[in-house]
């Protein structure tokens, strides 16, 4: 990795001022270059402060060699706030506590790092909640929300974020540190003359400023009028780090009511949904969300069930809590007569409720796949007035009709505030004029509305520019005073709302990269990448930076990303990998294409889990992307040893099966155990699986009975050479089912260990394989039942990525887990399981390809006790036993899975269907967990 000349200074200033964790490396700046917007910006340095004294450090370092100093959060930034030329200080790495909930005073105590939803996790026990709750609450922080003046969802109930900040430490770029408060007094000639600028021009402020809840464009001088009291804490909301650097904040703390129903209403439009607002408004909702019903569709097709819906192609959620459920069921009943809805559905139980606020928070990324190019950002954040949120749908959706382009609202319509995704062509000859010539028009429509250019995600880099189609002139050299009393050197965030970057500047993405290494990077690829055109940028420029894979996934059924979860590094998330990867395609700053180490560092740690495929509302695929990165890197070269061995695992255990009771023996013994993993690149201190001295085939007996349902059973190389006992359990639960059984005698590997190694054309070819032998089975209307979920995941999802065949088709619709046929089975009925309890750990490609909805279905039905497990057990096939990723193997483990197991009650049943599942429980922790058709066993359990 490459070290720039240029931030030499500035990195030796921040190392001589005791800055500890300072990072000029390739890698870093390229995971820092982008935030959630459409801009790309890559910093000179990294900084990661452990201490506000750090923070005091980095600024004095910034104003002594003159280097732009940007503050940054989560980097969900949707507008470009958290991109900089010059230092960009991440502030979630160490500064993240909430140090103090004062009960009485109904108050917390943060670092500007702390994440929304570690302080809702703090206060919820206490009867308290922080109000704002942006869409991104599970990673966002409460500096950044405070920096944007982020609202959310609930605004309308708890008002803005600048309506709940109680006081803030803050630090100048000439290093005067305040002490900022509500009803307080800071003694400061710099304070003094910001009250002078203000002064100087009151008439400005009040006829231009706080017109209505939503107006976030531009500074909230509104605060600063001497009739508001002059509260700059307040008014430091929504500056986007423009004016100075936060190191603390206290916010305000609400009572959270305990009932809560949604009144679903449905319209035949989304303008017509937006025309109802005002005669809900009156009803006092704590939320009213429209939401356009293409993003529902693309939840329903990729994530999974939606509850019912009332017809219509646009809805509003409108949210009614209270006290007591009577008098909240009389409010919804009384604003579903007053709606013009054409149908409405009253939402009162809890987990339907949750699914809708989960559809309605993934709205961003979602919306991203609903049009048939990819939808972006640009203009998605602009309010009006809610009385004016009919019109301007109207005059938006013709405006886009006007430029050949198709947008998906949806928002927080109950405060007039509209987001959208539209498909600007910007790879398009013309493009970037067209999105210029879009903004500047939109802009003037909502300013002739009364509106606002941002209705809580700041100006940054898409709509500082356009200020002046909102603002006099006399506002806008108020912006410039202001910006001059505290920042009069231009270092703090520069190019945002004070003498703006142009809109149209600084484009990220595949459609404003025309580079030859692009087209080059994309030729002859191993994979088709079939929802991406074939086009690895396209492909990897999915993630838009929503960031969703830095949210802790603990309780939530999800995967993504196991790595992050475990070390906290932004080079571990699935968005810091995408980022690398577009910086290889980009070209400028990653130079060495595949075989660039900044990109084989990023994607080490990534255990192919496929977590990122079901979770990510974009639908990145990074287990595909690393495949394909060996797998160009390594083509006609040599390779690690793990993949000749590790990554050829199934003939090796071919090769053996003959000799297993000796090879066993072997490996039993130290030497030769020692050798064999120094063989094998596997770490020292895993222990190694045993082969089955009998192989599944050769032991199961096909269950044949005249005139029973055909069902066949493809026995994967891990359930034929090593752990067969799950494949004879499966055998005597489908013969108990009332199948007749047949096995595979020489059943085709599916060349998992080939893919997740970057080994695609043996792949391939086994993969072609396996289609031929189970195509006429599926074709005669026989169901495949495979064992093992990764390597059925990979007939289901990345044979038709590997193999341009139908039948690959046919063969992905043809096979099921064993829950899923178990399931559609009439008179099948489970065990009863009464009284035990259950452990089970999905395999992560159970939970993010094949589904687990079945699976739990059937253990739900024996009447055990369940504890199901999210994330990953961090064996992940190869990935847990290679030498160098032990440590995270084992902290993966450490997240989730090692503690429930730990903490379950004697007599408790692990079930774990992947053979890394199990192996991992075995080796870690001495558990022999069990595979769900040795659950369902009845005659093994007599």
């Amino acid at each position: 990795m490459t070290v720039t000349a240029v931030s030499t200074d500035v990195v030796g200033e921040l190392r001589r001022v005791g800055v500890v964790d300072v990072d000029d490396s390739s890698l870093t700046r390229a995971l820092y270059s982008t935030d959630a917007s459409l801009y790309r910006v890559v910093p000179q340095v990294v900084v990661r402060p452990r201490s506000v004294e750090e923070v005091l450090a980095t600024v004095e370092a910034c104003r002594v060699t003159g280097t732009p100093l940007t503050s940054r959060g989560a980097g969900t930034s949707i507008a470009g706030n958290a991109v900089g030329t010059g230092v960009v200080m991440d502030l979630t790495r160490h500064l993240n506590r909430v140090h103090e909930i004062d009960v009485e005073a109904r108050t917390a105590r943060v670092d500007p790092g702390a994440v929304h939803a570690v302080l809702q996790k703090a206060a919820t026990p206490l009867g308290l909640r922080f109000g704002p709750d942006p869409s991104t609450h599970t990673r966002c922080t409460v500096g950044g929300m405070i920096g944007n003046n982020a609202c959310g969802s609930r605004a309308l109930a708890y008002g803005r974020t600048a309506d709940n900040v109680v006081g803030l430490d803050v630090v100048t770029m000439a290093g005067e540190q305040l002490t900022l408060g509500r009803g307080t007094t800071t003694s400061s000639p710099t304070l003094d003359a910001l009250r002078d600028v203000v002064g100087a021009d009151l008439a400005t402020v009040r006829t231009e400023f706080g017109r209505f809840g939503r107006q976030v464009s531009g500074y909230s001088l509104e605060h600063l009028l001497p009739e508001n009291g002059f509260d700059v804490a307040t008014f430091m909301a929504g500056t986007e780090g423009t004016l100075a650097t936060m190191t603390s904040a206290t916010v305000r703390l609400v009572e959270d009511p305990p009932v809560r129903q949604i009144l679903v209403l449905g319209y035949a439009s989304m303008a017509e949904a937006a025309d109802d607002v005002p005669s809900l408004l009156p009803f006092g909702p704590t939320a009213c969300e429209g939401l356009d019903s293409r993003i529902v569709d693309v939840y329903r097709t990729h994530r999974g069930t939606v509850p019912d819906l009332p017809r219509g192609q646009g809805w509003l959620f409108v949210e009614i809590s209270g006290e007591h459920p009577a008098e909240v069921a009389d409010t919804v009943a009384r604003a579903a007569r007053a709606a013009s809805a054409v149908d409405h559905r009253v939402v009162t139980d809890g987990g339907e409720q949750a699914v809708l606020w989960r559809i309605r928070e993934e709205g961003a990324g979602l919306a991203t796949r609903t049009l048939p190019g990819k939808a972006l950002s640009g203009w998605e954040d602009a309010a009006v007035p809610p009385e004016k949120l009919g019109t301007y749908l109207r005059e938006l959706d013709a405006l886009l009709r006007q430029n050949g382009l198709d947008g998906v609202p949806y928002g927080h319509f109950g405060d007039g505030c509209v987001h959208i995704r539209i498909d600007f062509p910007l790879d398009a000859d013309g493009g970037h004029q067209l999105f210029r010539r879009f903004l500047v028009d939109a802009a003037t429509q909502v300013a002739a509305l009364g509106g606002s250019l941002s209705g809580e995600h700041g100006d940054g880099r898409a709509r500082s520019e356009l200020l002046p189609l909102m603002y006099s002139g006399e506002a806008i050299g108020l912006f410039e005073r202001v910006k001059a009393v505290l920042d009069p050197d231009d270092l703090l965030n520069p190019g945002v709302l004070v003498r703006p970057a142009a809109v149209d500047a600084d484009l990220r993405g595949p459609e404003s990269i025309r580079s030859p290494g692009r087209e080059q990077l994309s030729r002859r690829l191993g994979l088709r990448l079939l929802h991406d055109d074939g086009d690895l940028g396209k492909a990897v420029h999915r993630c838009t930076g929503v960031g969703k894979c830095i949210a802790d996934n603990k309780g939530s059924n999800g995967v993504m990303c196991p790595s992050f979860q475990a070390t906290r590094d932004e080079k571990d998330s699935t968005r810091g990998r995408a980022r690398v990867l577009q910086e290889m395609i980009d070209g400028r700053l990653v130079t060495g294409g595949f075989r660039a180490p900044e990109v084989h560092e990023a994607l080490d740690l990534c255990l192919s889990c496929k977590g990122c495929l079901n979770d990510c509302p974009t639908g990145i695929d990074m287990a595909s992307y690393k495949s394909e990165v060996l797998h160009q890197s390594y083509k006609g070269r040599l390779r690690p040893r793990s993949h000749y061995v590790l990554g050829k695992l199934p003939f090796w255990a071919r090769v053996t099966s003959p000799i297993a009771r000796l090879a066993n023996l072997g490996l039993r013994t130290p030497g030769v155990r020692s050798l064999a993993r120094w063989v094998a690149g596997v770490d020292q201190r895993r222990s190694l699986p045993m082969f089955a001295t009998k192989r599944f085939t050769r032991v199961a007996r096909p269950v044949l009975e005249q005139g029973r349902p055909r069902v066949v059973v493809w026995a994967d190389s891990f359930t034929e050479f090593f752990s067969t006992a799950g494949g004879e359990a499966a055998l005597r639960v489908l013969d108990g089912a009332g199948y007749d059984v047949e096995v595979l005698a020489r059943p085709q590997c599916c060349g998992l260990t080939w893919i997740t190694t970057g080994q695609l054309d043996t792949a391939r070819e086994m993969i072609g394989r396996a289609i031929e032998q189970l195509h006429p089975y599926v074709a005669a209307g026989v169901p495949v039942v495979g064992l093992e979920p990764s390597c059925l995941s990979v007939l289901r999802s990345d044979a038709v990525e590997l193999v341009d065949d139908p039948r690959a088709v046919d063969v992905a619709a043809g096979v099921f887990t064993l829950s899923e046929l178990l399931q559609r089975t009439d008179g099948w009925t489970p065990p009863d399981l009464t009284g035990t309890t259950l452990v089970v750990q999905p395999h992560c490609h159970q939970a993010s390809v094949l589904g687990f909805e079945a699976d739990m279905a059937i253990m739900t039905a024996t009447g055990a006790t369940i504890d199901r497990v999210s994330g990953c057990c961090g064996l992940a096939g190869n990935f847990g036993v290679e030498k160098g990723h032990y440590e995270v193997s084992v902290a993966v483990a450490e997240q989730q899975l090692l503690p429930a197991v730990r903490n379950a009650p004697a007599g408790t049943v692990v079930v774990a269907d992947g053979f890394s599942c199990r192996t991992q429980l075995d080796d870690l922790v001495s558990v022999d967990a069990v595979h769900l058709a040795q659950l369902l066993d009845r005659r093994a359990a007599r």
